[in-house]
């Protein structure tokens, strides 16, 4: 689910004298920003449920089902057995630079070295990541292939893993350039796919 919030103004007028002014009794001052609305509704959201900022749209995100999970505690148990140097982290807050608004998007699973989000903040500089990964689910494989994937890239993440289940794929994106990662490999849910360095191993989709 996805909700704009547009910026209101006040009506403009125009006087005899050429001049244009606002018209105080139409002037209420601006309406709330995005920002504003995005605060709000993560304030009000109900336990479990997610809520996030991705290029000017306020995504409202379900509790994920056992499925779901089943897969990402499996990815996280795969870079366990590869890199117990690395943090494998759920319900981190990114924020992501590039987006106007600021984007602000919780993954299903950041990969980072170990103490790269120890403080009090909510939403933290992606700067330490090494991967974000995200699991579709009918509701937000079209937000997790398009809209995440460009602010992932604006932000300069370095691989965004996606497992596609609707599509039954899974895909690496790599070397962010702008709005787009410039590498895609794709292979069919089921099969081995390289992980790319700093990260260097084959992650095995046999059991999503």
């Amino acid at each position: 689910m996805a909700v704009t919030v547009p910026e209101c103004e006040p009506e403009v007028v125009a006087h005899d004298d050429d001049s244009a002014v606002p018209d105080e009794s139409l002037a209420y001052g601006p309406g709330p920003s995005v920002e504003d609305a995005f605060d709000a509704m993560s304030a009000a959201a109900p336990k479990g449920w997610r809520v996030e900022l991705i290029e000017g749209e306020i995504h409202l995100v379900p509790p994920a089902n056992g499925n779901h999970e089943e897969v990402v505690s499996e990815i996280s148990g795969q870079v366990r057995d590869h890199r117990k140097d690395l943090g494998r982290y759920t319900g981190i807050g990114l924020t992501l630079t590039g987006d106007a608004p600021v984007g602000r998007v919780e993954p299903d699973l950041v990969l980072a070295p170990k103490g790269s989000f120890d403080d009090d903040v909510r939403w933290h500089d992606p700067a330490p990541v090494l991967l974000v990964g995200e699991v579709t689910s009918p509701s937000t494989a079209a937000k997790d292939r398009g809209p995440k994937a460009r602010g992932f890239a604006r932000a300069g993440i370095p691989c965004y893993l996606l497992i596609d289940r609707e599509a039954e794929e899974v895909r690496v994106h790599t070397d962010p350039e702008g709005e787009k990662y410039t590498q895609i490999a794709i292979v069919p849910l089921g099969k081995t796919i390289a992980l790319p360095d700093p990260l260097g191993f084959e992650l095995d989709t046999a059991e999503f």
